[in-house]
C-alpha cells in the first residue's frame, strides 16, 4: 500500500524506528494499563464498575497488541502511524468491531430505501464508557499538560465529520463540555444522573435537560 499523505505533519511517523523493542512493549504496555486505570477512574464514578474493569480487553489481542507494539512511539496512537505508513490499521477495524463503547461499533446501513450508513443509538451505559475512554485517552498521552478542555478539543477538531446518531451526539457533546467547563467529576456526575433517570431505558436528546 502506498503512504498516506493526508496526515498530521507535525508528527513523526518513524519515530517508533528510534526505539528499541524492549521499550516499545514496555511503553505500550504503560500506555495501555495507564489508560484502562483512567478509564476504571471514570466508570467506578457513574457506578459502571464491570465496564471499568474490562474496558478495552481486546487490546491484549494478537491483532491489536503487534502492531501496536511494532508502531509505539509514546506521543500519539500506534494506530495513526499505521494508517499513514500503511495505509490502514488493522489494529483499529479489530479494536472498533469489539468494543461497544465506540460510536463506529454502531454504524449500519439504514432499514430502508437507499440503503446508507448511519449511526444508530448508542446504549447509554456505553456512552457513559466512550466519555471515560475520551478523558483517559487525552490524561494518558497528554500527562503533565492535559486540561479538562482536551476532551472537548480533540472531539471538536472532527466532529463534522463523524457518522453517529443524533441523540447520541447530544448526550457526548453535553458531558464533554460539562467536562470542558466543570471538570471530569462534575461530568461523571451529570452523566451518572442520566443513567440514573433512564436506568437502561431508550432515551433521546431531551436527557441532557432531565439531569
Amino acid at each position: 500500500m502506498s503512504v498516506d499523505t493526508n496526515y498530521n505533519t507535525d508528527r513523526n511517523y518513524y519515530a517508533y524506528k528510534d526505539m528499541s523493542f524492549v521499550k516499545r512493549l514496555f511503553g505500550h504496555l504503560g500506555t495501555v494499563f495507564t489508560h484502562k486505570s483512567y478509564v476504571r477512574e471514570g466508570c467506578f464514578k457513574m457506578g459502571l464498575y464491570a465496564q471499568g474493569i474490562l474496558h478495552d480487553m481486546s487490546k491484549f489481542s494478537p491483532t491489536e497488541f503487534i502492531p501496536s507494539v511494532k508502531y509505539y512511539s509514546g506521543t500519539f496512537s500506534p494506530n495513526a502511524t499505521s494508517r499513514v505508513l500503511t495505509g490502514v490499521s488493522t489494529s483499529w477495524l479489530h479494536h472498533k468491531g469489539r468494543n461497544k463503547h465506540h460510536f463506529e461499533y454502531w454504524i449500519d446501513y439504514t432499514s430502508g430505501g437507499e440503503a446508507k450508513l448511519e449511526g444508530c443509538r448508542m446504549p447509554l451505559k456505553y456512552v457513559a464508557e466512550m466519555i471515560a475512554d475520551r478523558y483517559a485517552a487525552c490524561a494518558a498521552y497528554n500527562g503533565d499538560k492535559y486540561t479538562q478542555a482536551d476532551p472537548w478539543n480533540y472531539y471538536a477538531k472532527g466532529a463534522e465529520h463523524i457518522t453517529i446518531d443524533k441523540d447520541t451526539k447530544a448526550v457526548l457533546e453535553a458531558v464533554l463540555m460539562k467536562m470542558r467547563d466543570e471538570g471530569k467529576d462534575e461530568a461523571f456526575a451529570y452523566m451518572k444522573r442520566m443513567l440514573k433517570i433512564t436506568k437502561g431505558r431508550d432515551y433521546d436528546a431531551s436527557i441532557v435537560d432531565k439531569a
